[in-house]
């Protein structure tokens, strides 16, 4: 009997796991039987986290403690404080995967330590390694990262693998908002192309109302809420509830006995919101998703009328407006096929069945997706060196291999770096950096009579293979860039140069980068791999400045040049 894996939906407002066993979707509820779990972390008064219901109830009593919506802080570096104790969003997010490990394990028998993790199609790769971080510090083997939208298809495309139609995702979450083109045929879903916007869902729905409210109350009552964390937690309580309430009413009382103080007496909040102005302050909100709406029809090559099925994903689909909106968008009403709640993590589910083996033959679904961001290199305009040459374009079907063909920049150039960048911006810099190398043994000649091969081959496990061949030669140089590794990327150090302190330690490079050469030449792996590596970590220390970690780092490639006789 193979080992269960599950998929996990980790969403910004909720989190939700699901198994496929038995030819069926199976929702596993949590230690309160609920199917869905808040993504809220929390330290109660011993320090002890807490999570999901618990850490939510303790917001409005402790919003210092406590930290909710930590999906939209993944990627950005942000640390996070709770109470005397700082986390990164990585290790917040672990601590709901934990709690998802913990009660999966409990309620199916059996240790589940391996899973399948949905993210937003628009995550970019720093983004999509924190999630993988986060499952591995939960304890988990993540097998695969789905996209949301994908899961979502992949849920329909279960119960309609004969169908041939185009249908579109608009995943509108908590905190993200992700939109998917498909062609399903045959038991086929190809992902034809991706957008979305990362800061969009329906917390911003909730910050509207919140903004309203508080404007409302300070004016009546002449008092300021500007830094009362408890009135901002109540508020941000009772406007979700008042969100939730006008998706099936058409007015909602918010009530708040004691908001604040004034003069040692209590002041209270009392506003009816009607569901027509409810709308008015989020439309503008809801056009946000137009844009990425029409590119991706655009990167896909469909015209709206083409559209066979439109799937609305993600809790606040459920604000009436948003169904509205898409039908004058689109002229067509949208499918109520898939539960909006469940859907993504019965995807990542079923994308865990496959895997596990439990869908195979007959039953078996295939799934193409799409690279979401352009892939390409630093290149030499003539007159800059930050420009980007795009070699995979965002929204190319993977499994991909592509390659492209550059020259040398100047006369007698007997080398170049191939630096690996992930964006949309024509200038490198605006872009992530993946990883690089250096390509040598370029044969010495004339600007623009060498040319260089780079070949990029992208596949549907985020694995990015780098390859660079002198043509004259055939000599190559290559790199594997692991998109889903839980490992810190490396950091960009090919301007070392730059620093203060750089003329220190020109000398030991120099020896170091020939002493690189050599192991590459007598195929010495072990010794150049190690070589480079110190390489790396001196010129990372001499970006930083931190001169006592670099005179180390000097003395070691030091000592193992002259331990190997060079």
């Amino acid at each position: 009997m193979s080992e269960k894996i599950i998929g996990i939906d980790l969403g910004t407002a909720t989190t939700e796991a699901a198994i496929f066993t038995d030819g069926q979707v199976h929702m596993i509820p949590n230690p309160d039987q609920q199917n869905i779990t808040p993504s809220a972390v929390g330290l109660d008064e011993t320090g002890k986290i807490t999570v999901g219901e618990q850490a939510k109830a303790s917001y409005l009593l402790a919003p210092e403690r406590t930290v909710i919506e930590v999906k939209r802080k993944i990627g950005t570096g942000e640390q996070i404080r709770l109470g005397k104790k700082t986390f990164t969003p990585a290790e917040i997010s672990a601590e709901i995967l934990k709690y998802v490990k913990a009660y999966a394990s409990q309620h199916l028998g059996e240790e589940i330590s391996r899973a399948v993790i949905s993210v937003p199609a628009y995550f970019d790769d720093r983004q999509r390694r924190e999630v993988v971080e986060a499952g591995n510090l939960a304890g988990f083997q993540v097998e695969r990262i789905i996209n949301e939208p994908t899961a979502a298809a992949l849920s329909y495309g279960l119960d309609h693998m004969e169908e041939e139609s185009y249908v579109l995702v608009y995943d509108l979450g908590g905190g993200t908002f992700d939109v998917t083109l498909l062609e399903m045929f045959e038991g086929v879903l190809e992902v034809k192309a991706s957008a979305g916007d990362n800061q969009l869902g329906g917390k911003d729905f909730d910050e509207a109302l919140i903004t309203w409210l508080r404007n409302r109350f300070e004016i009546k009552q002449g008092i300021s809420l500007e830094g009362n964390v408890y009135a901002a937690a109540k508020l941000k309580e009772e406007a979700e509830k008042c969100k939730i309430a006008l998706s099936t009413q058409d007015s909602v009382q918010v009530q708040i006995p004691m908001l604040a103080e004034k003069n040692g007496i209590p002041a209270a909040l009392e506003e009816t919101v009607t569901r027509e102005f409810f709308e008015e302050l989020i439309g503008d909100l809801i056009k946000r998703t137009h844009n990425p709406v029409r590119r991706v029809l655009e990167d896909a090559g469909i015209a709206k009328e083409e559209l066979d099925h439109i799937l609305l994903v993600g809790g606040s689909t459920r604000v009436p407006l948003v169904a509205r909106d898409i039908e004058a968008l689109f002229g067509k009403k949208p499918d109520h096929a898939i539960d909006p709640d469940f859907s993504v993590a019965q995807g990542a589910a079923i994308q865990a069945g496959i895997i596990a083996g439990e869908l195979d033959g007959a039953d078996a679904l295939i799934m193409t997706d799409v690279c979401p961001y352009t892939l390409g290199i630093q290149v030499w305009d003539g007159i800059t060196a930050d420009c980007m040459s795009t070699i995979i374009p965002r929204n190319t079907t993977i499994p991909v291999t592509k390659k492209e063909t550059y020259w040398t920049s100047w006369d007698y150039q007997n080398k170049t770096e191939i630096a690996v960048y992930q964006g949309e911006s024509r200038q490198v810099s605006r872009n992530h950096f993946l990883g690089n190398f250096m390509l040598d043994g370029i044969p010495e000649r004339k600007a623009g009579e060498e040319s260089i091969d780079v070949e990029f081959s992208y596949n549907q496990n985020g694995i990015l293979d780098v390859k660079a061949t002198i043509v004259s030669t055939h000599k190559d140089m290559a790199v594997t860039i692991d998109l889903m590794d839980s490992g810190k990327k490396k950091t960009d150090v090919s301007e070392w140069k730059q620093s203060s302190c750089a003329g220190e330690y020109r000398t030991v490079i120099r020896r170091g980068e020939r002493f690189e050469s050599r192991c590459k030449k007598n195929k010495e792996d072990e010794l150049l791999a190690e070589i480079q590596e110190l390489l790396y970590l001196l010129k990372k220390a001499i970006l930083e400045e931190n001169t006592e970690e670099a005179d180390d780092l000097a003395d070691e490639i030091r000592e193992l040049i002259e331990l190997e006789g060079n």
